[in-house]
């Protein structure tokens, strides 16, 4: 009966802490959650300028556990759409599996997701802001098909040169802890992607 509980309490801890896998990496977000937007929500999404995005839950199609983030968009020039999780948004219920200041981030060299592709050769941004409220941008392709693994390493990231928060400190250094990352279909495509098991890649 002890030897249950210890096992419990233990369980308990890694859903609280996030989950370090046995090569190291951490999970950070796995979209086990029902998707929702507005001030409750647990998505920041939104789009503007003519662009359009639609922003639900797969269970159909998943990388891992029992959901995938599913996105349907139609992303104009001149337009822009973002879909968020993280700390610090605007909407309340976005937090990820574990908590940026519980992170030792000097142990881990990237931060890597998975999407489901289409082939459309969409451009897809993957943007972080860091401690600074400093914008910081990684950039992949949508050509292939099926679920692929983007590892973004974190000298690989550019600061955002179109838009900056204007509390950013804006000093070109990618500052820790990360709070946030989001997904944004740049200009020039519509679809469907699904994005799944966000972590973090150790060194």
């Amino acid at each position: 009966m002890k030897r249950i509980g210890f096992l419990a309490a233990g369980l308990v801890f890694l859903m609280m802490s996030g989950c370090t896998a046995a090569d190291g990496n951490l999970m950070l977000d796995d979209f086990e959650i029902a998707v929702s937007g507005g001030p409750e929500g647990t998505v920041d999404f939104g789009a503007g300028n003519g662009s359009n995005i639609q922003v639900s839950e797969s269970t159909d199609i998943k990388n891992s556990g029992e959901k995938s983030l599913k996105v349907d968009y139609e992303a104009i020039d001149g337009g822009y759409m973002y879909i968020a999780r993280g700390f610090g948004l605007d909407a309340k219920n976005t937090n990820w599996n574990v908590k940026p200041s519980d992170i030792k981030w000097e142990e881990y060299s990237a931060i890597s997701f998975y999407i489901y592709g289409t082939d459309s050769k969409a451009n897809i941004a993957f943007d972080v802001k860091d401690a600074g409220g400093e914008i910081w941008r990684f950039t992949t392709v949508d050509d292939f098909v099926g679920w692929k693994k983007v590892v973004c390493s974190f000298d690989k990231f550019i600061v955002r040169d179109d838009w900056q928060p204007q509390d950013a400190d804006k000093n070109g250094v990618l500052d820790f802890p990360i709070r946030i990352f989001q997904f944004e279909p740049l200009p020039g495509t519509k679809g469907t992607l699904y994005f799944d098991t966000v972590e973090l890649i150790k060194e």
